[in-house]
């Protein structure tokens, strides 16, 4: 019997491709839609497609266009492109049900699936709503929520709250070390983050005297924050072994290090203060600015009800504030438990099953 197909795309990998793999332990055939590249203009791949093809999971690449506060018509053109893409590549892998979790490429693929008849779930990570699932909204036949709170946003007979799709990594208590001196783990993203290195590269000097820092540099040709990093830890003399940085790091380092940190510096998104919030960790949290709804912000706030934060906003972002910051955090106390869920992959398969 031919196995069913799913697709999976979306912006937030982790959680996806957590879904994608007990998918096709349950049976399914995975094949992901995404981004090939870091970033527009860079040589490097993304994590996205390191992480996806080293599971042996097919990956086609979809180039389209942003849509969220855009004014370069050259973009609308991308845009109109990356609906063609999709269009060709669901009609060749004629998938049974499309995964999403929001971001600018689920749009295309999800809307070109509603014109091709093929039914879409969506998974939105937030703890208000993305633009990308707001757009998608009328074209999936359920959306399935990470946070209660984002209820409000979407149709009431579309909604049911799951939680998010967790690593097993993250619960693998084996993978935990314990660093000496404690363990300062800076992670950015998957694509990494140049304003927030810019801060954090001179404070490292001092910090090696205190931590053991282990730094996510990103992997951008373009800003060569990565070569920086390899500069700066050849300067520390007695400290450089206390340095280790690395474009990203994967599934498994990812969850030693975040099970291990006495303190993260971390942007917020929704997968990443999930997790912090779950392992309770002290952390300082630098939200993207920019994105959509200001739903990393919104992201960091709750993450301050449930573990030891702080919220740094990038217009107050330096080397002194963050310094100032690093100070104040460490002396926050952890709580005893964030209270969040650990089923979501089992609800959403439930979720999978029932639509397929």
């Amino acid at each position: 019997m031919k196995k069913k197909k799913i697709i999976f795309t979306g912006g937030h990998h982790n959680s996806t491709l957590v879904v994608a793999l007990s998918a096709r332990k349950a049976g399914y055939q995975p094949v992901w839609i995404g981004h090939k590249f870091a970033t527009r203009g860079s040589k490097s791949f993304s994590a996205e497609y390191q992480e996806v093809t080293k599971q042996k999971i097919p990956f086609l690449e979809l180039k389209t266009g942003r849509f969220y506060r855009q004014k370069n018509p050259l973009e609308y053109l991308k845009i109109i492109l990356g609906f063609f893409q999709a269009f060709i590549y669901l009609i060749q892998e004629k998938p049974d049900l499309v995964f999403s979790s929001g971001g600018y490429i689920s749009v295309p693929v999800v809307i070109a699936a509603w014109f091709l008849g093929i039914p879409s779930l969506t998974h939105e990570q937030t703890v208000t709503v993305g633009w990308a699932n707001k757009a998608i909204t009328p074209f999936v036949e359920k959306i399935l929520l990470t946070h209660r709170s984002s209820q409000s946003n979407f149709p009431a007979g579309k909604t049911k709250v799951v939680g998010l799709p967790l690593r097993a990594e993250l619960m693998d208590k084996s993978l935990k070390r314990k660093y000496t001196p404690k363990l300062l783990y800076i992670t950015c993203g998957k694509q990494g983050s140049h304003v927030i290195n810019q801060a954090v590269f001179p404070l490292i000097p001092e910090l090696v005297k205190k931590y053991t820092v282990i730094h996510q540099t990103g992997s951008n040709t373009m800003t060569k924050d990565a070569d920086k990093a390899r500069r700066l830890k050849a300067s520390l003399g007695e400290y450089e072994k206390r340095y280790q940085y690395a474009p990203y790091f994967f599934t498994k380092d990812a969850a030693k290090y975040l099970q291990s940190a006495y303190l993260v510096i971390s942007r917020a998104g929704a997968h990443q203060t999930y997790e912090l919030s779950l392992l309770n960790k002290r952390v300082i949290l630098i939200p993207i600015s920019w994105v959509s709804h200001n739903e990393q912000f919104l992201n960091a706030k709750l993450a301050q009800k449930q573990t030891a934060s702080l919220v740094l906003e990038e217009k107050d972002l330096s080397s002194e504030t963050l310094s100032q910051a690093i100070d104040k955090v460490i002396t926050k106390k952890l709580p005893s438990s964030s209270g969040l869920p650990l089923d979501a992959v089992d609800k959403i398969l439930k979720e999978i099953d029932a639509l397929i």
